[in-house]
Formats: C-alpha cells, structure tokens, sequence
C-alpha cells in the first residue's frame, strides 16, 4: 500500500512541474461559420495587420456571391488572454454593401479554435429617409477548416454565370 501511495503522489508531484502545451490562437488560415460562409485569412503580420478573402453563402439580393477582399487587425493579447480583432469585407461586385466584424479569438482544453464575432452591415441607400433600414446586426461563430497548405478559397466559389453589375 506504501509504494501505491508513494506512486501517486510522486505521479501528481510530477504532472504539476510539466507545463502545459500552450494553446494559442492564430487568426491565419480558412474558417467556417455555421452558415457555411468561408474567411480565408494570410499570415498576421507583426504590426497586427492582416488580409484575406471572404465567400459568404448568404446574400441581400439572392445574387451569386464571389469572393471578396477582407482587411483587418489583430490586438496582441494580454498575459493569459486571447486575442481580439477586427475585419472589414468589401462585397465585391455583386453588392453594394459593406461589413464590419469585430470578435476575439479562443483555443478550448481540446485545442479546438473559435472565433466569435458580431458584425454591422452597411447596405446603400437612396435617401435619408431610407437610412433606417439600411444597417443589420448580427453574430457568427467560426471554427478553423483543416485544409491543405495554399490558397484554396477560390476553388470554392461559385461560378458565377455574368460578372453584372452590384446589387441596389
């Protein structure tokens, strides 16, 4: 019984000087919300700065998405913290809206990646009188797509049958 005791306690001695893998969240890479819209995200450099490409499945107009451009900023995170960030997605050629998404960045004890967000979007109008109905407010949550290395987003996108004119 001496040397089950002995064990144990030698075996949790041990286990509290290993330190744990840490788990940080890297923006970098494709994600999916539960839409099934797609972000593809470049490298964050080191001023916090990065660009990628969005593909959303949901359209104002019920129009055929394409890819469009994102650019945003990451805010290094605090001791302990994860990371908060911000992004904007220019609707290229097919709308004439703009979104603005502003989230935080979590890894979970399985080291599954999440991203939270809220985001406005801005769709133009005709008139002030209109401007009531012109921003939307929502949330999505995104987790990391496990891909090969490369950009792959655009294999994704649909093909679009006419490059028209954006969307009123």
């Amino acid at each position: 019984m001496r040397s089950g005791a002995f064990a144990l306690v030698l075996a949790l001695a041990l286990a509290s000087c290993v330190t744990p893998v840490e788990r940080k969240c890297h923006l970098s890479g494709l994600w999916r919300n539960e839409q099934d819209s797609l972000m593809e995200i470049s490298a964050v450099r080191d001023d916090g700065d990065f660009q990628g490409k969005y593909l959303t499945r949901v359209t104002l107009a019920g129009v055929c998405a394409r890819v469009s451009p994102l650019q945003g900023a990451q805010q290094q995170p605090g001791e302990g913290g994860w990371p908060t960030f911000a992004f904007t997605v220019r609707w290229d050629k097919f709308s004439n809206a703009t979104t603005a998404f502003a989230g935080q960045c979590f890894v979970d004890t399985g080291g599954k990646e999440t991203l939270t967000t809220m985001w406005l979007l801005r769709e133009a109008v005709g008139s002030l009188e209109e401007d009531w109905k012109a921003t939307r407010v929502g949330r999505n949550v995104f987790t990391r797509k496990r891909t090969p290395k490369g950009k792959i987003l655009p294999i994704w996108s649909p093909s679009c049958e006419d490059a028209s004119s954006p969307t009123p």
